[in-house]
């Protein structure tokens, strides 16, 4: 396995460890959802990378996605501190 890949499992495993007993219910409720509402915030765990996205229709793949509205709001500033701390302020 890659380091690169290595770390990318590392950090999705470390935000899941995040989410408390109520939060992992949510998030599994909403991945039983179609798709999220347009504009709704989200990062996809398989593409941390690419920081949070917005969403615009059915074009996310709900099985690998952790929607903003599905966690709390101190959850979500510390998720996005691991991903890139510059997002924090932005979309707390």
């Amino acid at each position: 396995m890659k380091t690169e890949q290595k770390n990318a499992l590392v950090t999705r495993d470390a935000i899941l460890k995040l989410l408390s007993d109520q939060e992992t219910a949510s998030v599994s409720t909403v991945e039983t959802q179609a798709s999220l509402a347009d504009g709704d915030e989200y990062i996809d765990l398989e593409q941390l990378d690419q920081g949070v996205r917005k969403a615009a229709g059915s074009n996310v793949a709900m099985g690998r996605i952790l929607a903003k509205k599905a966690v709390h709001q101190d959850t979500w500033r510390k998720i996005l501190n691991m991903i890139s701390p510059k997002h924090s302020s932005a979309h707390a």
